[in-house]
């Protein structure tokens, strides 16, 4: 662990009237959506999850925004300094399959199971045990998750904007909470297609201005070959086994541990954007959310990839004792230098609006699954409707106060995307085993459940603290040390599953009805909707074509 690393101050930027008037109007809009969804929540349903009335496109692009904060703004660039064109493999083969795999195969079971959320779905394919379990990790997570944004925006606006850290972390704080409180999913929702748009307009000039700086992709790739080698601007060089390259990890784990049990692990058990899809009118609606979502998926990769490329061009020694910069301060750096007023105003209002689009997502997340998987089943059960909406916006003022506690937390990495990769380790990939194996194998006992997920995050955890920090095992980078985690998780689990499968009994054949690929509940079986059979809204044609094209992104880094 390092020590509490903060944006260095000379990057406070010069802003104006103008850009506070920006960021002013974009605070006005979130709360107006909040009023606006407060009059369609009636029921529990609503606040939780819309009362599943959304269409595709709102939830997709909802379903993107809701992971495009701080581990796409912040984190990934700063993996871009430090790694260089590595970054790549977290989108292209670490996102697009595995929502791809969350569109076609398991998007049938949750929304056909009538779930309200991820734990939900463990309760009714095991016990209550694993449920338990489940949600209580989830919960945790979320928290930490949604501290981790929060800490990112606070140090971001006091180096950018002269706020005091206290004051950038209560202002950020009450404007998630309103909004979410006021109108549940549906105004987290909207808010995420808004915030969506606005982080584009403030990474896109950005990332141009950035390329002019530094004489296009030719010169960048000149300037970082030179100073970093080869490997730098490839994606796949120097990934031998045995072979050295500035990620620290051969291919092997790139494809195992990042590009199947990180990846999956994460978008097809991460409530955060299940809950999005879980939102959608009907199951063809929901299929297609996260197939929707992965086209802007694919390219968003250089809007925040080349920014970090861009700095460790200008900043040669980023990162390092020799500078006053940390990786972090990639995006922020290249904004005080290149943004004119105006468009800074909308480059900080697109930065605050990705970390309000993290942190929502987490607290939404949070309250459903604290509200409906812990207190309604297992504190105070039978309840009216109305208690369980008023209990939800409780939570979430809750939530938001226990994510200024663990912003904190993340306050002792100078790469947070490091961070969120640790935490995904431990809490994601362990549930995902779990369910990998419960919906692929009948025979899975109710008890495999809990003891898998113990198994896994137990190993994730041994291998993190006690292998690798104790230099127990030699592992160049945290990155690779975490996918070597995702990697001893994932087969924990899955042996223990097996072991305690073979001496417990299964569930009943007739309770695993829709939960068991092969399986079909009435939920699974519906028609398309009127116009839902056409070609462009097939979920097949949307999954094998988002795959073909991340795959033919990769042929300009390969060679």
């Amino acid at each position: 662990m390092r020590t509490p690393t903060y944006l260095a101050a000379e990057l406070r930027l010069p802003t104006n009237w103008l850009d506070y008037t920006i960021l002013a109007i974009y605070f006005v809009v979130v709360l107006g959506i909040g009023f606006a969804a407060r009059r369609s929540v009636k029921t529990s349903l609503d606040f939780f999850l819309s009362g599943r009335s959304l269409p595709a496109w709102i939830t997709g692009l909802a379903f993107v925004s809701a992971n495009l904060a701080a581990t796409e703004i912040l984190g990934m660039a700063a993996n871009s300094a430090q790694y260089g064109a590595y970054t790549v493999h977290w989108y292209w083969i670490g996102a697009i399959p595995a929502m791809v795999f969350l569109g076609l195969v398991m998007m049938p079971f949750y929304y056909g199971s009538k779930v309200r959320s991820v734990p939900e779905f463990l309760l009714l394919r095991f016990d209550k045990g694993a449920h338990l379990l489940s949600s209580a990790l989830f919960a945790f997570a979320a928290i930490l998750i949604s501290g981790v944004n929060l800490y990112a925006l606070a140090i971001v606006v006091e180096a950018l904007l002269g706020w005091p850290q206290w004051v950038a972390i209560v202002v950020a704080g009450f404007f998630v909470l309103a909004y979410i409180t006021l109108g549940g999913l549906s105004s987290a929702i909207y808010n995420e297609v808004l915030q969506f748009f606005v982080i584009l307009a403030a990474l896109i000039p950005l990332t141009v201005l950035g390329l002019k700086k530094v004489g296009g992709w030719g010169g960048l790739t000149d300037s970082l070959t030179k100073s970093h080698g080869d490997d730098f601007v490839s994606a796949w060089g120097g990934t031998g086994i045995g072979s050295d390259n500035p990620l620290g990890a051969n291919w092997l784990t790139i494809v195992l541990g990042l590009g199947f049990v990180l990846s999956f692990g994460y978008w097809t058990t991460n409530f955060a954007e299940v809950q999005r899809a879980l939102s959608a009118k009907n199951l063809s609606a929901a299929q297609r959310t996260p197939l929707i979502a992965a086209f802007p998926k694919i390219f968003i990769v250089f809007l925040v990839m080349i920014p970090g490329l861009v700095a460790a061009v200008l900043v040669p020694n980023i990162g390092t004792p020799e500078s006053d910069l940390q990786y972090n301060d990639s995006i922020p750096y290249l904004m005080e230098q290149l943004l004119p007023n105006g468009v800074l105003g909308i480059a900080v209002t697109g930065l605050l609006a990705a970390f309000m689009a993290g942190m929502a997502a987490n607290v939404s997340s949070f309250n459903t699954v604290f509200t409906n998987d812990i207190w309604a089943k297992y504190v105070v059960r039978g309840r009216e409707d109305s208690y369980y909406v008023g209990f939800g916006r409780l939570i979430t003022a809750i939530g938001v106060m226990a994510s200024v506690g663990t912003a904190f937390l993340a306050s002792s990495f100078s790469n947070i995307m490091s961070y969120l990769q640790t935490l995904f380790s431990f809490f994601n990939v362990p549930m995902f085993v779990v369910f990998i194996v419960g919906m692929f194998w009948k025979r899975a006992s109710m008890k495999s459940g809990f003891w898998g997920l113990l198994a896994g995050t137990t190993a994730a955890m041994v291998n993190y603290f006690v292998l690798y920090k104790q230099d127990i095992i030699g592992i160049p980078t945290d990155q690779g040390a975490n996918f070597v985690s995702a990697i001893a998780g994932f087969v924990a689990g899955a042996v223990v599953m097996v072991a305690v499968s073979l001496f417990t009994a299964p569930k009943p054949a007739e309770e695993l009805q829709g939960l068991v690929y092969g399986t079909v509940s009435p939920g699974m079986a519906e028609p398309p909707a009127a116009g839902d059979d056409a070609w462009y809204r097939r979920p097949a044609l949307l999954g094998w074509g988002a795959i073909i094209l991340a795959a033919a992104c990769y042929i300009p880094f390969s060679f």
